[in-house]
């Protein structure tokens, strides 16, 4: 594919999106700011969609597939240059749900669909945060989430059963994956809130 390094995401877009967030006054418990954050988490769920699509598609290769996704997962991921303590926090609980999507569709590229039970697998790495084995809880989140990129919905109330904690925001990440796969309409960020 002849496409620019950037076609799927830039630091533009990312940026644009921390800037929004910089000028709103954010507050989770009201309605606007906790979708202004839930657009931002979405929007880059939907990146990471595209880029599987054209892969599932033959537009890119497994490398190609691969590198496009890390370019992604770095800007995303990447420190946020964002002033106060909770605004920052509410930034970095978006950019820790999206690690286990970033993970899950790279191990998706590069070896398939786990053949694991979805809901199960998640229960597996609730158990295992809970034994504060977050390696494993983690990858248990990934393989979850190579089932939901294959075709696999997630049930609501299974996330709901999950304390929060890591496992948690993995698990609402991979939901944002869930919606980006079965309708990867870009988001833009100067859309009412």
């Amino acid at each position: 594919m002849d496409a620019p390094p950037d076609a799927f995401y830039t630091d533009e877009r990312w940026g644009n999106w921390l800037s929004r967030i910089r000028e709103a006054d954010i507050d989770p418990a009201e309605e606007d700011s906790a979708r202004l954050l839930l657009n931002l988490q979405e929007d880059a769920a939907i990146a990471v969609a595209k880029v599987l699509g054209a892969y599932e598609e033959g537009a890119l290769t497994e490398e190609e597939a691969l590198s496009e996704l890390a370019g992604v997962r770095e800007i995303v991921l990447a420190e946020p240059e964002i002033e106060g303590e909770e605004t920052a926090a509410l930034v970095g609980d978006v950019q820790l749900s999206l690690e286990a999507v970033f993970y899950a569709a790279e191990a998706y590229v590069a070896d398939g669909a786990a053949e694991v039970d979805l809901e199960r697998r998640l229960h597996a790495a609730a158990d295992a945060e809970a034994d504060d084995d977050l390696d494993t809880a983690f990858k248990r989140c990934a393989e979850a989430g190579t089932r939901i990129i294959d075709g696999a919905s997630l049930d609501p109330t299974a996330v709901e059963e999950i304390d929060y904690g890591y496992v948690f925001e993995w698990a609402d990440g991979l939901a944002s994956l869930e919606s980006a796969m079965r309708d990867p309409e870009v988001i833009e960020a100067d859309e009412e809130g």
